[in-house]
């Protein structure tokens, strides 16, 4: 197993591991060691050992990225031990496929790649994801943990695991109990100061960036122009789409419907020649918060600057 998302590699782990062996053959035919602390000659040893009072061996190595001299296991690769299940779980990123081990490792076993979730793909994960642990999501709750989270696969599965804890099954988890559980307030975050924007309504784009002010973590700087830049250059993309349907954009912008909607929106507030000029607002105000052409102002003045500039 291998690749730069992590989640996969330790649910498929735990599926091989929880499968390979009864629980009653583990004190004999179970080795799990880590990538730092691993010997890549006891490695083999322990693959090449025989099973007791078992059909096979299960032999692990947990965060494999970090094992040295993963080179040696080519002699073991040519000739494994046939009842022996080896797994490394390689993680963050993926073996170099030019090294003669990662050929062997296709040629005599499977190898698994574990890629990270497109932007764009996030929100249905997290819909399906949810429907795995018997709950349903909101669009506008997905959104909010897409915006809020990215796509840390990882910590969306833990966030969502403490609410299926909390709340009854079969719920529909929307936006209230996300900002009850998880700490992302419902009415003052990312999405929902690209929504004001988008909508030009400046009096709640200004409560938020008042938020965002005393709460700093809440809504950094360089995040909510990273944010706005990806709405405008979206905006962008819509007046040239042949389809304006919600279908149409979401197709051809990768996004989620409901999106994909606001954007259609908002092509009735903001033309080219303003899309063009916020861009060139947001590039100023991106070299200003890394204190170049500023000398003073700190993060919560460009910020009202910054939006009362993209919505006038």
């Amino acid at each position: 197993m291998q690749g730069e998302e992590p989640l996969f590699i330790d649910q498929l782990s735990k599926l091989i591991h929880d499968n390979v062996l009864e629980e009653h053959e583990r004190d004999f035919n179970e080795s799990i060691v880590y990538g730092k602390d691993a010997d890549v000659r006891s490695v083999v040893l322990e693959a090449r050992g025989f099973p007791m009072m078992a059909e096979r061996r299960f032999v692990m190595v947990r965060e494999a990225q970090e094992m040295k001299d993963i080179d040696l296991l080519e002699s073991y690769l040519e000739n494994p031990n046939p009842t022996t299940v080896l797994v490394l779980a390689h993680k963050y990123k993926k073996v170099d496929s030019r090294k003669k081990v990662a050929k062997l490792f296709s040629k005599v076993g499977v190898v698994f790649t574990s890629d990270k979730i497109k932007e764009y793909q996030l929100v249905d994960w997290i819909t399906k994801y949810v429907a795995t642990v018997n709950f349903q999501i909101s669009s506008k709750a997905a959104l909010l943990l897409a915006e809020n989270i990215g796509n840390d696969l990882s910590r969306i599965a833990g966030e969502i695991e403490k609410l299926s804890i909390i709340l009854e099954k079969g719920t529909t988890i929307n936006e209230i109990h996300i900002e009850e559980n998880i700490g992302i307030s419902k009415d003052y975050n990312m999405f929902e100061l690209n929504s004001a924007v988008q909508n030009n309504d400046y009096l709640k784009a200004m409560k938020i960036i008042t938020y965002f002010k005393h709460n700093p973590k809440s809504g950094p700087l360089v995040v909510i122009i990273g944010s706005l830049y990806n709405l405008f250059s979206q905006l962008m993309k819509v007046h040239y789409v042949s389809d304006k349907t919600s279908q149409g954009v979401a197709s051809a912008l990768k996004v989620h419907p409901f999106v994909a909607g606001e954007l259609v929106k908002a092509t009735k507030i903001y033309n080219p020649k303003i899309i063009a000029r916020n861009i060139n607002y947001l590039y100023q105000y991106d070299l200003k918060s890394k204190g170049i052409g500023n000398s003073h102002a700190e993060d919560g003045e460009l910020m009202t600057e910054l939006v009362y500039k993209l919505m006038h």
